[in-house]
């Protein structure tokens, strides 16, 4: 049995066809105890998101995280889950959908625009393979972390590299490393603040809360950290912040080990402790809701700020489908399809093009 996928038919003289590839972190399936078993044995059984020893590994993760931790997060996940589904992926999706229609209202109608989950569905290798059937020889992956991370960014060209594998005949490839310090992306979220200032008043002090990762990453050279730091310099410098009027920190530890700080949910606890009485959250890391923004951050935080002192806390969304932020995610892409955008005009173009060439050697009349 060859080790290769089944080909696509191919004929002499077919387009090219250019296609982009969205790329999240993933959700489960549903907001239950057997799905969230599944969806958690993928994501922490991936070697760059847990580096810890693989025996002494499998045992805490089977024997201890796969027996207790899914019926309590699925609780955690069906208090934010829509009629659509998971708030993550029905944000990826809408996104993907709303960056093809800025492609064609630029002109590039047959440029294929997808999303996929770096764990559970819809998986990156299924959607590459459908994107190969469906005829795209050029693809672009851009992951939706603006910032980059071994944990992330990282994991998404993993999984790149092992469809390859599998693949006979390969495309031309490009992805997107990051982009924490994208002019267009800095813009929407400093559009996003000042909307939420004008509606609600502004706070005493704007938190930058970023997804955590262990401190020992940025020991062996992990660019998340600084990246992030970017990200909060810039979004401040945009809104005019002096250093005492925002914060950044990071969300979401798991385990016992030292991760990045200052930790969110302490930080949020001191300063209410300390008598701050508002302030305002967003997650820059996040460009769709999620549980992370939506269940920890909305919820959870917030209690813990209020249950210190505080008298105001607002959560300020993501970008989601903001048209700033679809506009900037589409000139994104443009830059980083670079000769690829003017190469992919429409497919009757292309065709029309080849019967010309054909037509002036005499393989036509």
């Amino acid at each position: 049995m060859s080790r290769f996928n089944a080909e696509p038919s191919y004929t002499h003289g077919q387009p090219a066809r250019t296609g982009v590839l969205l790329v999240n972190l993933g959700t489960p399936d549903k907001p239950d105890a057997p799905s969230l078993r599944r969806y958690l044995k993928q994501f922490l059984s991936d070697d760059r998101v847990v580096e810890i020893p693989k025996a002494v590994w499998w045992f805490i993760l089977n024997v201890i995280i796969l027996n207790v931790r899914p019926k309590q997060s699925a609780e955690k996940y069906a208090s934010v889950w829509t009629d659509e589904g998971s708030p993550l992926r029905v944000h990826t999706e809408r996104q993907a959908k709303l960056l093809r229609g800025w492609m064609i209202a630029e002109g590039q109608p047959d440029i294929d625009v997808r999303f996929a989950m770096r764990y559970g569905s819809p998986a990156i290798g299924e959607v590459l393979q459908q994107m190969k059937m469906d005829g795209c020889t050029r693809i672009l992956m851009l992951p939706m972390y603006p910032q980059a991370a071994s944990s992330t960014t990282g994991s998404m060209i993993d999984e790149l590299a092992q469809t390859l594998l599998r693949w006979r005949n390969l495309p031309e490839l490009r992805y997107l490393r990051a982009f924490a310090a994208d002019a267009g992306y800095i813009g929407a979220l400093a559009a996003s603040v000042r909307e939420h200032w004008a509606k609600n008043g502004r706070a005493d002090k704007l938190v930058m809360s970023f997804h955590g990762v262990p401190h020992f990453h940025l020991e062996q050279g992990d660019p998340y950290h600084c990246e992030c730091h970017k990200t909060g310099r810039l979004l401040a410098e945009a809104l005019g912040l002096a250093k005492d009027q925002y914060l950044v920190t990071f969300q979401s530890r798991f385990g016992k080990a030292r991760w990045l700080e200052p930790y969110t949910q302490p930080t949020l606890e001191k300063l209410a402790a300390e008598g701050l009485q508002s302030v305002d959250v967003i997650c820059p890391g996040f460009v769709a809701d999620c549980l992370e923004t939506l269940e920890e951050i909305a919820v959870e935080n917030r209690e813990a700020f209020i249950g210190k002192g505080g008298k105001t806390f607002q959560y300020i969304a993501c970008l989601n489908e903001r048209a700033d932020w679809i506009d900037a995610l589409g000139r994104i892409v443009r830059r980083e399809l670079g000769h690829w955008w003017d190469e992919a005009s429409p497919v009757a173009d292309q065709l029309a093009l080849q019967a010309e060439r054909a037509k002036s050697f005499g393989a036509l009349k």
